[in-house]
């Protein structure tokens, strides 16, 4: 069979294509084409996008980043107050831990415009261990820099490994109501002797040395261990009256009460010696140290992770602070 026979002739004699689905077909290819090229184009834009965002993100970074004597101030002659903050539970992994607050104190104190240096505070306190290396720094910079004074400013709270850091300061300022002291050692636990046995569950320990399941909180207490643990806080509560007689000797009152694990307000620890005068960061700055110009020398953690738990922790502080909450 020719192919005319197939087909139908126009009114020249001339034969025309097979009528079918071709038309539908190049149009649907033709759509495809442009949806396709269309989405590159999207996707290239959000490219772009994105990589500009990381672009101005890292830029971010980096100049908060940069240390405080490359800032500004390094260009004059103007004499600043060095400020870091000790914000929270005194802890590894926290903005508080030793780590950034040492690394905030040596960059204060490396800064050839710093006149004098705040450590303000704001904690319930946290780890001895990272409180002692911050105490210990404290003292190497300030005999490093023998020009340079460093006080501490007490906010809201300064307790326990708060008030551990704050002892090594050349003087402690406070405001009336701000709560200090806590000068003591805790270990928490909990007990389910009984709640195993209501359950009907039955406790399976094994250990390899005979005190391995010290102070098992499914176990009754054994008095050998009670008096183990009462003798190793005793050891750090002994340190922690040590270092706070390093740095407060001559200016605490006759109190035992001092080293009992309470904790009073700025003005009853005025009376007994735990802090010096009354007197804000601001206050500090300008009438003592002589520098009003403040610089903020505080290791912060700038990635995604912190600023987002900064975040939170801001949003926490807001409801509580509608609610009423405080002491």
């Amino acid at each position: 069979m020719s192919w005319n026979e197939g087909n139908e002739s126009n009114d020249a004699g001339a034969t025309t294509p097979p009528v079918g689905d071709s038309a539908f077909e190049r149009r649907l290819v033709d759509r495809l084409s442009f949806e396709f090229l269309r989405e590159q184009r999207r996707a290239r834009r959000w490219g772009i996008f994105f990589k500009l965002l990381a672009v101005v993100y890292v830029t971010v970074l980096l100049l908060v980043s940069l240390p405080n004597k490359t800032r500004l101030h390094a260009f004059t002659d103007t004499r600043i107050t060095a400020l870091v903050d000790v914000q929270g539970v005194i802890a590894h992994g926290t903005e508080a831990s030793a780590d950034n607050v040492v690394r905030g104190l040596r960059d204060a104190f490396e800064d050839t415009a710093t006149a004098g240096v705040i450590l303000r505070i704001n904690s319930p306190g946290g780890s001895p261990v990272q409180a002692g290396y911050i105490n210990d720094e404290i003292y190497r910079l300030r005999e490093e820099y023998p020009d340079i004074p460093l006080y501490a400013v007490i906010e809201d709270v300064c307790a326990s490994g708060g008030y551990y850091i704050a002892a090594a300061a050349d003087r402690i300022y406070a405001d009336k109501a701000s709560i200090v002291g806590s000068i003591g050692v805790r270990m928490d636990s909990f007990g389910f002797v009984e709640s195993l046995d209501k359950l009907g569950i039955e406790r399976r320990l094994l250990t390899a040395g005979e005190n391995k399941g010290f102070l098992d909180p499914f176990l009754p207490l054994d008095p050998a261990h009670v008096e183990h643990v009462n003798e190793l806080l005793g050891e750090v509560h002994e340190q922690f009256i040590n270092t706070v007689l390093k740095g407060r000797r001559d200016r605490l009152a006759d109190d035992p009460a001092i080293f009992s694990g309470l904790f009073w307000s700025g003005e009853r620890s005025l009376a007994l010696g735990l802090v010096d005068e009354f007197g804000s960061a601001g206050r500090v700055a300008r009438e003592v140290i002589g520098a009003e110009d403040i610089v903020d020398f505080t290791r912060r953690d700038y990635s995604l992770e912190g600023l987002l738990k900064r975040g939170g922790a801001s949003i926490v502080e807001q409801f509580l602070a509608r609610a009423g909450a405080g002491w």
